[in-house]
């Protein structure tokens, strides 16, 4: 979201189809009660994700988050969309036309395409994430969106050609793809996507379903955890890493992100000497391949790729917003792909990377890469 919009209320009344989770918020207080007193945390300032009450409550601490933002920080329980000026000139939707975004996640990008393809437009929101998905549902539903704009269903995008014959017959206008983590579920410690507080070594994107990354590390073996740090992380240290975190898993099974991270830093220190913003790069990978294997990111991907001519008109705008090497081949090469046999009729030829402005704003832009195609006419 940019500085030019207004930011998401925190609750809205149900109106679709997702099954409701109720965000978190602060009480309102009696005004015959004495005030509840705030959370309590070592230190000047919040560093866990629970005490970060301000972050969470932002319409209610604005100025407090007004700060954070400014100071190129993400406040707790939100996210930041990545190059959205970028993303709106690939995507140019006008009014009346209908479109798809494939990832909602906190629902920055959609909110701008819902307000450029009205009156009139619809657009079409999935997302896998039963936790954050009825919090933006809510949230982009009381931005005053006819109900009729937007369509929201929990699904992730390999099912989406069969969403389309019932709900955007004919197929889509433009398409948007953003297949970065968003930060709510990397700051959210119950989620074991981050290995800055120690918590339940998870990473599922939808808990309810699959193996956990800890069930994952428990099965597979060394040949293996080495294939998917090289395919999925193009990780230098694969070999030794994926003996020292077998043998640390036989030794005690590592159920943590903590542990995990500790183990990595073991292996490490075996190897040789390194700094610790090489140690934090390596930790960072790992956790990235096993998020990848345990979501089964990269076979979704391909089936998105294959499907997206499917999903869109002939003249159809496609953007892909990808954050590391795997995912951006990928797409390079589904997109090359369609150009040589005249699926697409333009494909963007370099990467499109964020402003240094918004790097400099938001780091977690940093990795991002943008590219386009355009589906041909016939």
């Amino acid at each position: 979201m940019t500085e030019s919009d207004p930011p998401f209320p925190d609750e809205a009344p149900e109106s679709s189809p997702v099954e409701p989770h109720a965000p978190m918020s602060v009480p309102e207080q009696d005004p015959g009660k004495r005030p509840a007193r705030r959370v309590r945390y070592a230190g000047t300032h919040p560093r866990k994700f629970h005490e970060k009450y301000k972050e969470l409550a932002r319409d209610r601490y604005a100025a407090d988050v007004e700060k954070i933002l400014k100071s190129g920080k993400t406040p707790a329980g939100t996210h930041r969309p990545i190059m959205v000026n970028e993303i709106l000139q690939v995507l140019a939707p006008q009014a009346g036309e209908r479109g798809i975004d494939c990832t909602l996640g906190y629902g920055g990008h959609a909110q701008k395409l819902l307000r450029a393809i009205q009156p009139d437009g619809c657009l079409l929101g999935i997302d896998a994430d039963p936790i954050e998905l009825p919090k933006t549902d809510a949230r982009l539903r009381s931005a005053g969106f006819p109900a009729e704009t937007l369509i929201v269903q929990r699904t992730n995008f390999a099912a989406l050609p069969g969403l389309i014959p019932a709900l955007l017959p004919g197929g889509a206008d433009f398409l948007l793809a953003d297949l970065g983590l968003s930060s709510m579920q990397i700051d959210d410690p119950a989620r074991g996507f981050t290995f800055k507080v120690d918590a339940p070594l998870d990473m599922r994107m939808n808990p309810a379903r699959g193996s956990s990354a800890a069930e994952f590390l428990a099965k597979i073996d060394q040949r293996g955890l080495a294939q998917l740090l090289v395919d999925a992380a193009d990780e230098p240290w694969a070999e030794p890493l994926a003996s020292g975190l077998i043998a640390a898993q036989e030794s005690s099974v590592i159920v943590t992100t903590g542990q995990l991270a500790e183990a990595v830093r073991k292996v490490l220190a075996k190897i040789g000497s390194f700094d610790e913003e090489d140690v934090t790069s390596t930790i960072r990978r790992v956790f990235q391949a096993l998020r990848i294997a345990v979501n089964d990111e990269f076979s979704t991907l391909d089936i998105l790729l294959k499907s997206i001519p499917q999903c869109v008109k002939p003249s159809g705008r496609i953007a892909i917003l990808t954050f590391h090497s795997g995912e951006d081949r990928r797409v390079k090469k589904a997109f090359q792909a369609g150009l040589a046999s005249g699926v697409y009729r333009e494909i963007s030829s370099e990467v499109i990377r964020a402003t240094p402005q918004e790097r400099h704003d938001n780091p977690r832009s940093i990795p991002a890469k943008l590219r386009w195609a355009i589906r041909s006419s016939s």
